[in-house]
């Protein structure tokens, strides 16, 4: 196989200082493809004062990391915040940046859209954004390979917020609006199995598993004790780390925080993060005085610190989608209990590196956390199984796999043929 750099156009709609879990592996994978070589185009989003300040100001690795390579450049399109989340960006429509004009001036081998729903409005109701697929007239009309990146279960998103009454309603037509999105690309990448089962039994169109969405496991490990942001508490520590949000389900942590204090009377909460109902988990959060903490955002070395001082991570969301935190805790040998939901299983192994709950159950949560903790024999087999759970989903083990399906999508013969001419 040709192994010839390639030119790699990246359109994501998140990216440093938007914290997701889509910004971090955006970072990681442009990072990775700049050290082997390939020349990057990085189209992201651009940030402006319409945002919190605090936005603006996060201590997140961005685009300064890249300033070294050579190979690297980038275009931040004009953004608005989201109608009902104002920490996240929403591209501008179409008439006021050309997708079209910034490929014709890189000319990409293939191109590469991360997040395309984001990228597409969905996640406004095309009350914003494009509304249409980006980078597909070009890819179009100069036949190169444009694959997409799917991150979040937009299914769900939409099941959760509209409610189940209403998403019956519409649910004969989601096949029809799955296929018709999912046709527009050459290939659909997914990084968990049953995500793509899912979407496939929903029509999804050329559609693959692909392990994309790794973690640092030289970053995030049991080492990072070292940074333990408090030293000197020696309570067991459950912790959190996410948006604040409706669809994480962040309040059912504080329904089971109760059921898991009345077993181990001097457990201790910690819920790391920031986002639309940041007030409100504080609100209830206070009758549980020193109990339950509301960290607020963690970065760098701290976050690093508490993910290795956590004793068991806790995960209530039912939408996650191979969830970035779930693999940064156990890299870091802590044991996860996260509610059933479509990836979680491939993530955690019950009884092993940690256990899954029921879904929208507090009270099977907390009976889940209180197993680990109660044992300290199995909790501590749990925290050596965690990170050797993970390390197939190492950065460098899914690039690797990232890249030959680049080289792969790149050089198949209708490719090929179109190059060649």
């Amino acid at each position: 196989m040709n192994k010839q750099p390639l030119r790699i156009a990246i359109f994501t709609s998140l990216y440093a200082p938007f914290l997701t879990g889509v910004s971090v592996g955006v970072h990681q994978r442009v990072r990775w493809l700049l050290q082997q070589g390939h020349e990057v185009f990085l189209i992201h989003p651009q940030i402006n004062s319409q945002y919190p300040q605090s936005v603006g100001n996060r201590p997140m690795p961005g685009l300064d990391e890249f300033k070294p390579f050579p190979n690297f450049s980038a275009y931040a399109f004009p953004t608005q915040p989201l109608i009902f989340y104002k920490s996240l960006p929403q591209p501008l429509h179409y008439r006021y940046w050309n997708d079209s004009k910034l490929l014709e001036e890189f000319q990409p081998d293939i191109i590469v859209v991360e997040e395309a729903a984001q990228m597409r409005g969905f996640y406004s109701l095309y009350l914003q954004g494009y509304g249409r697929p980006i980078g597909i007239e070009y890819a179009k009309r100069t036949g190169t390979p444009i694959i997409s990146l799917f991150h979040t279960d937009i299914v769900a998103y939409i099941q959760y917020y509209l409610g189940n009454q209403f998403f019956n309603l519409i649910r004969p037509i989601i096949p029809f609006l799955v296929k018709q999105f999912s046709e527009t690309y050459d290939l659909n990448l997914f990084p968990s199995r049953e995500q793509l089962d899912k979407y496939q039994q929903m029509k999804s169109q050329r559609s693959e598993y692909l392990p994309f969405q790794g973690v640092n496991c030289q970053k995030f490990n049991p080492a990072n004790i070292c940074y333990n942001p408090i030293p000197d508490d020696q309570r067991p520590t459950l912790l959190f780390v996410g948006r604040i949000t409706a669809e994480k389900n962040v309040t059912q942590l504080l329904d089971a925080y109760p059921i898991i204090a009345a077993k181990i009377p001097d457990v201790h909460l910690v819920i790391i993060g920031s986002g639309p109902y940041d007030a409100e988990i504080r609100k209830l959060a206070e009758k549980f005085q020193s109990g339950v903490t509301v960290w607020g955002e963690s970065h760098g070395t701290e976050l690093l610190g508490w993910y290795a001082r956590a004793d068991v991570f806790v995960n209530p969301s039912l939408t996650e989608n191979f969830c970035t935190a779930n693999n940064e805790a156990l890299a870091s040998g802590t044991p996860v209990v996260a509610a059933v939901a479509t990836s979680t299983s491939e993530q955690i192994i019950p009884g092993v590196n940690g256990f899954l709950a029921e879904p929208n159950n507090p009270t099977d949560l907390a009976q889940k956390v209180i197993t680990i903790l109660e044992n300290s024999d199995l909790k501590e087999e749990m925290s050596q199984q965690a990170r050797f759970s993970i390390l197939e989903f190492d950065w460098s083990v899914c690039m690797e796999k990232f890249e030959d399906k680049l080289y792969e999508v790149v050089q198949a013969p209708e490719n090929v043929e179109v190059m060649s001419v």
